[in-house]
């Protein structure tokens, strides 16, 4: 029975997210209220309330269900990372952006993330979660990058974390763009190659 319960309240929860990602889509997440939310997802705004402090909450989790997976790609297979750092960076990218092109969900909720928020006073736990977001995947990045280094990948002169907010900002900004516009350029090839390019800049600079 305890089981039963448990498995029910993770089908409410995910029921309530979904609702979130709609909502925002529409209307934003500034302009978007958790009895709007109850109301898309034909529940009662008690019910969200039992598994969501607030909207900053709901925002938080929405989020978690698309990140981690990603994440989890990149900070997967250690024997792989440890072998060649830059084709591992270069096939956890690939997976990345291959997930936002194909997966609706990801699209979505990257879009709402990339150009629905506004950061008010009621939104700050939102934007400090990005700002954690952003340094972690850093963190991931440099981590990478200081390996390829000590395999002689890249320049033992190399500012590992210079080059690790360059290349954060790169694929972000990448992401972005085509979610503002996909038929602007094809996310995947372009993505790659630009990868490449940077990768390719930072083998013969050293600065």
């Amino acid at each position: 029975m305890a089981r039963r319960t448990k498995e029910d309240a993770l089908v409410t929860r995910n029921l309530i997210l979904d609702a979130a990602e709609r909502v925002f889509q529409r209307r934003g997440v500034s302009r978007t209220s958790l009895q709007e939310i109850a109301l898309e997802a034909s529940l009662t705004r008690g019910a969200i309330y039992w598994h969501f402090q607030n909207k900053s909450d709901v925002f938080d989790a929405m989020m978690q269900r698309v990140t981690l997976p990603m994440v989890a790609r990149l900070n997967s297979q250690p024997r792989a990372e440890s072998d060649d750092p830059l084709q591992h960076l270069r096939h956890s990218v690939a997976s990345a952006f291959h997930q936002t092109v194909h997966d609706q969900q990801v699209r979505r909720v990257f879009e709402i993330a990339s150009h629905m928020v506004e950061y008010g006073d009621d939104l700050q736990a939102v934007r400090d979660s990005h700002i954690s977001e952003r340094s972690e995947r850093v963190n991931d990045l440099e981590r990478l990058l200081l390996q390829a280094r000590a395999k002689n990948l890249l320049p033992a002169n190399l500012s590992s974390r210079a080059a690790a907010v360059g290349l954060h900002a790169l694929l972000d900004g990448l992401m972005s763009n085509w979610l503002l516009e996909p038929q602007a350029f094809d996310l995947e090839q372009v993505g790659a190659q630009a990868l490449d390019a940077y990768l390719a800049g930072l083998a013969v600079s050293g600065a």
